[in-house]
């Protein structure tokens, strides 16, 4: 099942196409392995390479009688081959295909998920660098906290992204394992040196050991990797909604020549891609819990599992997929207002500058708790009655006393805020992305 939302080189590694042509590989590839092994003749195994066959039209056909999606495969594959077909699928039960030929599907997929991760990387990481000196208000419960840079807030940003594309690529080194160990994982009716030269073919690891399937413990990491990844453009999409809100304006998503933000009100421009990013990612969050409940089969194999799989796996991979190329144009094209960032700074008159005055009174000789009701009154007044923080200060006997209108003033300057984020700007730049 291929999500809507999927493009088409993901849409391609989910196919009925890819899905059988990975299993082709794996049958093929087990006959080879038994002729080296010298179990069935190596002509015969020649001839199953050069003959062997499908369309995807003719195995569906063949599934609506046998209503098992392998047993048609292998009937259709081995009727193409002639005699020698009868050594397809010797030895092996179906989940040894299913299973190992979803491994190449997933490890396809994770390297679509990273590609595109990469590139969102670049972005943020150019950006975040470019706004380094940026001042705007930071913001804690939603209330105006201290100065930040709009750098450091995409900085952030691009720390948590290294930290998703670690998740998957060991998630992706996690799901590479193959299996083809039998009916329940006894290798009684096929040589372990089998899975050992198919999956060593393909590029996977062997499974250490395995029932009838590869325990689901390893789909599920994946899957909540795709998750956590998803949350953090989850995020990430709701700061830039936020500060896309009419009463803040401090950057605005990419707004196109014609484009309408609402049928009814000409003015609106909604933030429409941040808003699918969050709607999207409950879904793959959502998905990440039946992979959780997948884990727990019955015995050596139920196939509770497989029904959910078939919809989950290709339906994250492929929206995830989605997520990330939409966050990029985002990112990639995103307005940034330092002008409205600076307003919004000073607009409650240096509210944000409060505990620079604190620790200045503190260094003056007040006890902390004097200079904490001093500052906070004066924060009072300018909250309560729209008074001037830094006039109201001024005005204060004790902060006169203790602090010249020089010293005062300097306490309101925001570059004092970023002089220690060099570090992380340092560390930022020294960050590595592929291609960049």
């Amino acid at each position: 099942m291929i999500p809507r939302y999927s493009l088409p080189e993901m849409a391609a590694v989910w196919s009925d196409e890819a899905r059988m042509a990975n299993w082709l590989e794996i049958e093929i590839r087990a006959v080879e392995a038994w002729a080296e092994l010298g179990r069935i003749p190596p002509e015969d195994a020649a001839a199953v390479r050069e003959r062997a066959a499908f369309t995807v039209d003719e195995v569906l056909e063949r599934e609506r009688i046998t209503h098992h999606d392998i047993a048609a495969f292998v009937d259709v594959v081995a009727a193409s081959i002639g005699p020698e077909g009868r050594w397809v699928h010797f030895g092996l039960t179906s989940s040894d295909v299913l299973d190992t030929g979803m491994a190449l599907q997933l490890r396809a997929a994770a390297d679509l998920v990273l590609s595109r991760l990469e590139q969102l990387l670049s972005v943020v990481k150019r950006l975040a660098l470019e706004h380094r000196d940026t001042v705007m208000v930071g913001r804690s419960h939603g209330v105006h906290a201290e100065p930040i840079s709009f750098g450091l807030k995409l900085a952030v940003w691009a720390f948590e992204l290294d930290r998703d594309r670690e998740r998957l690529r060991r998630a992706r080194e996690t799901v590479g394992v193959g299996a083809i160990s039998g009916a329940v994982g006894t290798y009684a009716m096929v040589d372990p040196r089998v899975e050992e030269i198919v999956c060593a073919g393909l590029g996977l690891k062997s499974a250490e050991a395995s029932t009838q399937i590869v325990q689901r413990d390893r789909h599920a990491e994946f899957m909540t990797a795709l998750a956590v990844t998803a949350s953090s453009l989850d995020a990430f999409a709701t700061e830039v909604r936020h500060l896309a809100r009419t009463e803040v304006r401090e950057v605005q998503e990419p707004f196109a020549e014609g484009q309408k933000g609402s049928s009814a009100m000409p003015h609106k421009r909604n933030p429409i891609a941040s808003e699918r990013i969050s709607g999207l990612a409950r879904v793959v969050r959502a998905n990440a819990q039946a992979a959780l409940e997948n884990v727990a089969l019955w015995h050596e194999r139920d196939i509770s599992h497989s029904s959910a799989e078939r919809v989950i796996v290709p339906d994250s991979c492929g929206l995830l997929d989605f997520m990330i190329d939409e966050f990029t144009k985002v990112v990639e094209g995103l307005r940034v207002f330092p002008d409205r960032m600076r307003a919004n700074l000073e607009a409650d008159g240096g509210l944000a500058f409060s505990q620079s005055v604190l620790l200045a009174l503190v260094d003056a000789g007040l006890s902390r708790d004097d200079a904490y009701r001093i500052v906070q009154k004066a924060a009072a007044d300018a909250w309560d009655r729209e008074a001037d923080f830094r006039a109201a200060l001024g005005s204060n006997p004790e902060v006169h006393r203790l602090l010249s209108p020089e010293e005062l003033n300097s306490l309101f300057d925001p570059a004092r805020f970023l002089r220690n984020l060099g570090g992380v700007f340092a560390k930022l730049e020294k960050l590595p992305v592929e291609g960049a």
